[in-house]
């Protein structure tokens, strides 16, 4: 071949490999975004009363509830490239009006009880700094809204994505909590559960933090307005599958740190600045201070997120226009819902005496009871062929996730009846 022909072929070649990057590029995200932001405030706090708690021993769970939340995500992705709807709009379409109103104000009531704890997190992380929550939380508050409002759906992208890179904080955290690999190694590999309404409570909170309903929406949302198309739903999958084990290793670390220190010292924490706090003494002040500052990075996310979300599901299931890209006057009612939340969480927040540890795991034990209603839906959708046709969840698939469904129940009823058992004992 000639030197020309050589010429040809490496420009042919690397704009090949251009191009296949900018089609990665325009289609991983939303799965990355939407899993990392489920390690949020109120997932901080859980994992670190986890670890708190129970040490090591609930380590293993984590492991069932990656793939059951690989299962979830991916069935809400595929829904979105193939329907090119939302998942509040595919439900109002099937199971109507009625059925819609009802999921969606225990939906944004839980979800107003999340935002609440994203500004919370805020307020506590600053606070092991010495900066005031009422200087904090305004902030903070006044951050978020600008960004979306003012921003346009690739540059918030971006800047989401940035945000992940910041939870390796918490992997560094981890390690600096020196644990025991090999006790590590049995919590994580023999799975142990104390029949008690306060262990049951941590389970069923752990999969409500891990897979919180709000995600399945914002995620089919996110695709959606992504524009992804069915020829490149392997990489929106793939984005899906990483972004899902990457979330669960970071809780991992969270579990692990507060287990290694505040579990072994038989402390007891109230929230997740007390986790950081206690770190300084038992595990060193550079510890701390990373976990301090992952919860900041985390909330902020999370309060952009979450008001985010719930405004996305609102409008779809109304049919009303939404959307980081509509203009103000294009979708008012969006950027209303959007602003209402962010309002009322970081006004919640700046309330004296509000007890925010049992308003995050609250809201978490919310999520964990509402998940199983909103999987039903889910499956019912994903599995029918006139909607999904050739992409509908086959026969092993759709066994695999009832089952999955129906384990989220038990453990919701066993959770009930355990705490109920014990309230009166």
């Amino acid at each position: 071949m000639s030197s020309a022909g050589i010429a040809r072929a490496a420009t042919t070649g690397w704009r090949a490999r251009w191009m296949r990057l900018t089609a990665i590029f325009a289609v991983i995200g939303p799965g990355i975004i939407t899993a990392n932001v489920d390690n949020d405030a109120g997932g901080i706090a859980t994992y670190s009363q986890a670890g708190a708690d129970f040490g090591y021993s609930l380590l293993w769970t984590l492991i069932p509830i990656t793939f059951a939340l690989i299962l979830v995500q991916e069935m809400c992705a595929r829904m979105g490239v193939v329907t090119g709807k939302g998942l509040s709009d595919l439900i109002r379409e099937r199971f109507g009006v009625k059925v819609t109103f009802w999921i969606l104000l225990a939906l944004l009531l839980a979800n107003l009880g999340n935002t609440v704890a994203e500004f919370a997190g805020v307020a506590q992380s600053l606070e092991i700094f010495g900066i005031s929550r009422f200087v904090s939380v305004p902030f903070a508050a006044a951050f978020v809204w600008i960004l979306v409002v003012k921003g346009n759906a690739k540059i918030v992208e971006r800047i989401f994505l940035v945000a992940c890179v910041f939870y390796v904080a918490y992997l560094i955290s981890g390690y600096l909590a020196k644990p025991d690999w090999h006790e590590v190694a049995i919590g994580t590999l023999k799975p142990t559960l104390q029949f008690t309404g306060p262990a049951l409570t941590m389970v069923v909170t752990l999969v409500g933090t891990t897979i919180a309903p709000w995600m399945q929406f914002y995620l089919q949302s996110a695709v959606v307005e992504k524009r992804v198309s069915i020829e490149d739903y392997p990489l929106s999958r793939l984005d899906v599958i990483f972004g899902c084990i990457v979330t669960d290793v970071v809780a991992f670390f969270i579990v692990l740190a507060c287990g290694a220190t505040i579990f072994k010292a038989g402390g007891h924490i109230e929230d997740a600045k007390d986790a950081a706090l206690a770190l300084g003494p038992l595990a060193g002040k550079y510890a701390s201070s990373l976990f301090a500052f992952g919860l900041f990075n985390a909330s902020l996310f999370a309060a952009s997120i979450l008001p985010l979300s719930t405004a996305y599901y609102v409008c779809e299931a109304f049919g009303w226009e939404s959307g980081i890209d509509k203009r103000r006057e294009e979708a008012p009612q969006f950027y209303f819902l959007y602003t209402a939340l962010i309002v009322v969480g970081a006004g919640l927040v700046l309330i004296p005496g509000l007890p925010l540890l049992k308003l995050m795991l609250l809201s978490q034990t919310a999520n964990g009871v509402l998940l199983p209603f909103i999987l039903v839906f889910m499956l019912l959708l994903a599995q029918d062929g006139r909607l999904m046709g050739q992409y509908r969840n086959g026969r092993v698939l759709s066994w695999i996730s009832w089952a999955t469904a129906a384990i989220l129940v038990a453990l919701t009823i066993a959770m009930l009846a355990f705490s109920l058992r014990d309230a009166f004992a």
